[in-house]
């Protein structure tokens, strides 16, 4: 066995002990416990859950991957992703929190006093989740793969039995505690690297300081400058241009990711699990400083991975690299398939162009650029193998709490909340644990064979809660007349059209061989792609929700009293009991 495998197993399969231990130690042994973790989590641990939730495969593996090929135009991410936070630590979290339920929906059945209401909501839900949970599972499926040589299902396959041991076991619980150590873990193996390729690169040990410094080479050329020459000289646009397809999509792209990012309802559950109003807000403020640590990261791995990159195929002396002295890292990812060579000139020698007729680097999948920096970097296998621990922490993590948002959607809101309202606490949580593993088989099976709508990215997922979850909950809380008739119909306008849209553009309906994540479209309304167009869903929810309570009348008044109380700003104390 190589140095670099006998590292991964180590670091790999000690996290995967740390997790199972874990789990068993905080099992869950009541609805609560496995819902909400029976409301007991300090705002510290709290903030790293919510760190080790938040920070997905897409923000760990895919989004420097993004920022790398996108350039400026990657930030839409950056952007998105942490105002969402904010949005939703600042206005949903601590009334939601106030209010004291178990769940979304929940929530949305209280408030819209509607049984209706609660089965649209749970049907947003799962949507939302299922497809972001498919990106979760690639990010498994990528990292297991490549590090521990096996086949990609079979990767997956371990992946999944590794989330269901403590996921459906430890319940909330066990998902909380354990996300505390991958978050540990994650952090280092994103951070730790970056420190190393910034010293290499600019002789600046702090990577966010490295991004905007000149290179340790004595040229004096700043890094980004660099980048630029290199990149434009190969054809590409320059790194630091827009690349998003022009201002408004740029900005419909932030805004879906933002508000779509405030309706994820696995995150939100995050802050049902403290103890009080108070709390929920501490914790918010110490989940931004840890996410801080790795966003603040990203723009600096992102630009030094295409830098790493461009120099080891297309070196500066000009000479282009044969494909038979075709560095290690570069063999090991093309067994992968996430990496291809095909020579077209047969002359023995890598071109790498935005030409697409002379490029010969036929794929260069974006998620494979963080994985594999450190070793195009010549760093230390044991910095390699860090990687790989935590790009499974950060995929794991965010799949139990996708899993646990589905499972407790379904066992406790259409189980318990809709058809057997007479379930025992005892069966509910063995109901849940049974849909829990149904999920997880679900998941296992998406991310093996995932349909072509959500293949390319998770920022679709974030469009389907903009446009459906998230006007729900802001009109619920800062609307006290809103109807129950009138969100519903906003809800299902909202996510029909963005689904709709998206389906359209993909070929799928109405109009075949158009391009979803390509350039600027033709008939793209208003020049927005579909992944962006989550903002315009949430238009047509707010709009419809509005016009529908116009003509069917106000929310009875005792649901306007309810909505003042959980509106009341002193309530810093314990919120109300379930």
């Amino acid at each position: 066995m190589d140095e670099l495998k006998l590292y991964t197993y180590i670091a790999v399969f000690s996290s995967f002990a740390l997790y199972f231990a874990i789990a068993w130690w905080a099992k869950a042994g009541s609805t609560s416990e496995f819902y909400v973790a029976g409301g007991g989590i300090t705002p510290l641990q709290n903030g790293m859950a919510i760190g080790a939730d938040w920070m997905s495969a897409a923000s760990f593996i895919s989004m420097a991957g993004l920022i790398a090929f996108l350039g400026y135009g990657g930030s839409v991410f950056l952007m998105g992703w942490t105002g969402g936070y904010v949005l939703l630590a600042m206005l949903l979290a601590p009334y939601m929190r106030k209010h004291g339920k178990f769940t979304v929906p929940e929530f949305i059945a209280d408030r819209y006093y509607s049984k209706s209401a609660r089965i649209v909501a749970v049907a947003c839900l799962i949507i939302a989740s299922l497809t972001y949970i498919i990106g979760q599972m690639k990010g498994v499926g990528v990292a297991f793969s490549r590090f521990l040589e096996v086949d990609y299902g079979l990767g997956l396959g371990i992946g999944m039995a590794v989330v269901w041991v403590y996921a459906v076991l430890g319940g909330m619980k066990g998902i909380t505690y354990t996300q505390i150590a991958q978050y540990c873990v994650l952090i280092f193996a994103y951070t730790i690297p970056a420190v190393f390729i910034s010293l290499q690169l600019t002789g600046n040990p702090i990577p966010q300081l490295g991004l905007g410094s000149t290179l340790a080479d004595g040229s004096g050329i700043y890094l980004l400058d660099k980048l630029d020459m290199v990149v434009t000289d190969l054809g590409f646009k320059e790194y630091t241009t827009d690349n998003m397809g022009g201002t408004i999509n740029m900005f419909a792209y932030t805004l879906s990711l933002m508000i779509g990012t405030a309706g994820l309802p696995h995150v939100i559950m995050r802050f049902f699990t403290v103890p009080s109003v108070q709390a929920a807000r501490s914790s918010a403020g110490y989940a931004l400083v840890f996410i801080a640590l790795l966003y603040t990261v990203a723009p600096a791995v992102g630009a030094m991975a295409r830098f790493n990159l461009m120099n080891t195929i297309e070196p500066s002396a000009g000479e282009n690299l044969e494909y038979e002295e075709r560095p290690q890292w570069f063999k090991d990812w093309e067994k992968t398939g996430l990496l291809k060579f095909e020579d077209k000139n047969e002359d023995g020698k890598i071109q790498y162009s935005a030409d697409k007729e002379a490029n010969e680097m036929v794929k260069i999948d974006r998620d494979i650029m963080v994985l594999a920096n450190p070793a195009i970097a010549k760093l230390p296998n044991w910095v390699i193998a860090l990687v790989a621990a935590g790009g499974l922490a950060a995929a794991l993590s965010t799949a139990a709490g996708l899993l646990l948002a589905i499972s407790s959607s379904i066992s406790h809101d259409l189980m318990k909340g809709v058809f057997t309202p007479n379930l025992s606490e005892k069966n509910e949580l063995l109901s849940s644990r049974i849909v829990m593993t149904i999920s997880i088989l679900i998941a296992g099976y998406l991310g093996l064979h995932p349909p072509g709508f959500a293949a390319g990215t998770v920022a679709l997922a974030f469009g389907l809660a903009a446009s459906s979850i998230f006007p729900a909950l802001m009109m619920g809380i800062f609307s006290k007349k809103m109807s129950g008739k009138a969100a519903v119909a906003g809800m299902c306008s909202g996510i029909g059209i963005t689904m709709l849209y998206v389906f359209q553009h993909k070929g799928i309906m109405f109009i075949p061989g158009t391009s979803f994540l390509g350039g600027l479209e033709p008939n793209w309304f208003l020049g927005i792609s579909p992944n962006a167009f989550g903002a315009v869903g949430a238009l047509v929810n707010f709009t419809v929700a509005f016009s529908v309570c116009k003509l069917t009348g106000d929310a009875p008044a005792e649901i306007q009293r309810l909505v003042e109380n959980f509106r009341i700003p002193h309530g810093a104390g314990a919120a109300s009991d379930h």
